[in-house]
């Protein structure tokens, strides 16, 4: 072999070098160093989804995903802004892995009963060649879309660091249609505007609505769950999972370029996060589909959590519950015990030499009446707000020793009523609300959780309203999501089960602790008529993708000013959607709203709710397209008591009625069921005139002989819905 030829020889082997595994040659560098265009790629187990890696232009990680061979997400910037430095550039490809997972588990409680976890897996090490500092960019690409984080190992050369940017970009392919609340540090109760992404700054000033705390930061800036969807018909979802020490993510729109960038909740100081190697990010999450109902049935966000680690999960159970508030949110009755008090000094006043004001929900004698009704229709518990000292100026005063967690009021007798609870097998479920006092709740938790379990209370609802009275923090910074996994963990401690509202929206963490058995995190039923009738046909697709939520559905009585003649709200409701929630919304901890006199004027329909399950052996999204409608088929666990594997069938409906028809081929093939349907009448108006009863609370109950080869065409009234029971045929 002469010179020449072993010359070529060598450059061929050389550039083949460099290209296996996605390498190849990119030219030269800015600076005049040498560069290489480093490139990997992955596809999804069925081949729909193809996600692209590089490094680029200085050696910046970049990333694109495809979906049936179109781009979804343009090629969009990775890395971080640190306090010292960036780590965004500059980096060599140093290690790179792949694998594949494909694994079954069993949640607690769950939409399904059994989860396939199946991804396959590209894990890229970066080194950045200035600092020495390395970086992986972990990626797992599912049939349904692609989750991916940063880590960071333990290294000489980056230790502690405090990230003043997280660089993650998500770069749409054009001005799509989404469905989006208003960025905020604080709250996530707003109401969902439909708009063009161009759109969104010119709406955003009406959509950010009055809150007891908010604190928006962008024109574009909008929150995480973020549905969207193409001009040819795919959907996408932006969220984020496994939020663990580090803040929430929002998406801040450049309306120009449309690219959402990621933007983290600050600390106090103004910086993002503080770290600590070895450590990682949360997973970033995009779903994709061409079929809205794969949305709703994606597991991305529970399977990127960690496994269960509390190891004996029998204390914690689904259950549904009935509470003293409802008549507290209408105004009926008062949180507070007294309107004497200007102000509580929770050591030293006296509340027993006080006046009571009369209208104080909590008292005993109206406990036991939820006792009893919740007894008497089979339900779990029974939720009290208001039984303990501070409401008198519980909101708006910076005021740090806000609420005692053991103090009742006079007029509620603490071992009267586990007592009596007790004789009814029901079990009570406590209420700590914190005024934004974070500080002044953990210096009570152990003592507040012995509490309960000294009083045979197993589950409780937390809440954080207001603003934050250690002054500069925000609902979902570093600091207060780090506070309410704490309690979370803390309440495991003492089998305790959490639903907590006003906290950082959820990101599939129920999966780690599942005693996180449900969370508020958006706008619900207490906004009565600020709730748009559309509202329920979105939460799904968005609120829902990181976890269940307290909904409190149940209203039957739509007109609040029969409860308070100053409260002149309305639901945008019929009964019927109202029951349908129960499918709909999926949540293991639901609530019977309404007030016991409101059922008892409708218990035909009201056995719905005592009869529908909640917890779940498998599901089926039969219907959807976010915005306008659902229809989601649920089967009852056989452990469920009187439910024996029943399916249970919710649809809702927009500002719009509408004749949706659906087949029952999810049902046994060769057996006999019966059909009990709650129905919106053709008179049925959810939008109606709420003086007119007729109109929002007028529904038919049929039954009908149905089997997997029965279509089914439900009507349902604007803002409507409907509601099934089916159940085999004895013997058959």
């Amino acid at each position: 072999m002469n010179r020449k030829t072993l010359i070529r020889a060598l450059a061929v082997v050389f550039a083949t070098a460099l290209t296996f595994g996605g390498t190849a040659y990119a030219g030269n560098a800015n600076d005049g160093r040498p560069t290489v265009e480093k490139s990997e790629s992955l596809i999804s187990p069925n081949g729909n989804l193809k996600l692209e890696f590089r490094l680029q232009d200085g050696d910046k990680p970049r990333y694109k995903l495809s979906y049936k061979d179109k781009v979804v997400v343009d090629w969009s910037r990775m890395g971080f802004q640190l306090n010292d430095s960036g780590l965004f550039d500059w980096f060599e490809l140093a290690d790179v892995s792949r694998s594949t997972t494909d694994e079954t588990w069993n949640p607690v409680w769950g939409e399904e009963s059994t989860i396939r976890n199946h991804y396959n897996e590209l894990a890229v090490t970066l080194r950045q060649t200035s600092s020495d500092r390395r970086m992986v960019v972990r990626f797992r690409l599912f049939d349904d879309g692609l989750g991916f984080r940063y880590e960071f190992p333990d290294q000489n050369n980056l230790v502690y660091f405090v990230i003043s940017d997280e660089l993650t970009d998500f770069s749409m392919t054009c001005d799509h249609t989404a469905w989006w609340i208003p960025g905020d540090y604080d709250t996530q109760e707003y109401d969902y505007t439909r708009s063009r992404l161009s759109e969104i700054r010119r709406l955003m000033e009406a959509s950010i609505t009055d809150n007891l705390s908010q604190t928006s930061f962008s024109p574009t800036g909008v929150q995480t769950s973020l549905q969207l969807k193409t001009d040819d018909g795919i959907y996408m979802n932006i969220h984020e999972a496994a939020l663990v020490n580090y803040p929430a993510m929002h998406l801040d729109l450049d309306d120009k370029n449309m690219v959402f960038h990621a933007h983290l909740t600050p600390s106090p100081t103004g910086e993002k996060a503080y770290m600590q190697t070895p450590c990682t990010t949360p997973w970033r999450t995009i779903i994709v589909s061409d079929d809205a109902r794969d949305i709703l049935a994606s597991r991305i966000t529970l399977n990127l959590n960690e496994p269960c680690k509390i190891e004996d999960t029998s204390w914690i159970h689904p259950c549904k519950y009935v509470g003293v508030w409802w008549e507290m949110i209408t105004g009926k009755s008062s949180w507070a015990y007294t309107d004497d008090l200007r102000s509580v000094h929770l050591t030293t006043d006296d509340l027993t030499k006080v006046k009571p004001n009369g209208k104080h929900g909590a008292n005993t004698a109206n406990v036991k009446r939820y006792i009893d009704f919740a007894a008497e229709n089979g339900f779990d518990g029974v939720l009290v707000e208001g039984w303990n000292i501070g409401w008198e100026d519980w909101y708006g005063h910076m005021k740090e020793d806000v609420f005692d967690f053991v103090t009742p009021y006079p007029d509620f007798d603490v071992e009267g009523i586990e007592r009596y609870a007790k004789e009814k097998g029901v079990k009570m479920i406590m209420h700590h609300e914190t005024s934004a006092s974070p500080r002044n709740y953990e210096r009570q938790l152990d003592t507040a959780y012995k509490f309960m379990r000294e009083h045979g209370y197993d589950a409780v609802k937390s809440g954080y309203v207001g603003d934050m009275i250690q002054k500069g923090n925000n609902h979902y910074n570093q600091w207060m999501v780090n506070h309410y996994l704490y309690a979370v963990r803390k309440a495991a401690d003492y089998h305790i089960m959490v639903n907590a509202h006003e906290a950082v929206r959820p990101t599939g963490l129920c999966r780690t602790y599942p005693n996180l058995i449900g969370n508020e995190s958006a706008k619900g039923t207490e906004y009565r008529g600020q709730i748009m009738p559309h509202h329920v046909t979105i939460l799904p697709f968005t609120r829902l993708q990181g976890g269940p939520m307290d909904y409190t559905p149940g209203i039957f009585e739509m007109d609040m000013s029969r409860m308070n003649p100053e409260d002149h709200q309305r639901v945008f409701s019929t009964i019927c959607k109202q029951l349908a929630l129960y499918v709909t919304m999926y949540s293991p901890l639901q609530m019977a709203a309404d007030v016991p006199e409101h059922y008892e004027e409708h218990m035909d329909a009201f056995q719905f709710i005592k009869d529908v399950a909640v917890d779940w052996e498998q599901s089926r999204y039969l219907l959807a397209e976010p915005g306008d409608y659902i229809v989601i088929a649920r089967q009852a666990k056989v452990k469920e008591a009187g439910k024996d594997g029943d399916w249970f069938v919710g649809g809702v409906t927009d500002e719009n009625a509408r004749d949706l028809e659906f087949p029952l081929d999810f049902l046994e093939k060769g057996v006999k069921y019966t059909a009990t349907i709650y129905a919106d009448t053709p008179e049925a108006d959810g939008i109606g005139d709420v003086k007119v009863q007729d109109s929002v609370q007028t529904y038919s109950i049929t039954t009908k002989k149905v089997n997997s080869k029965t279509t089914l065409k439900m009507h349902l009234a604007r803002s409507g819905g409907f509601a099934i029971r089916i159940q085999k045929v004895e013997g058959k």
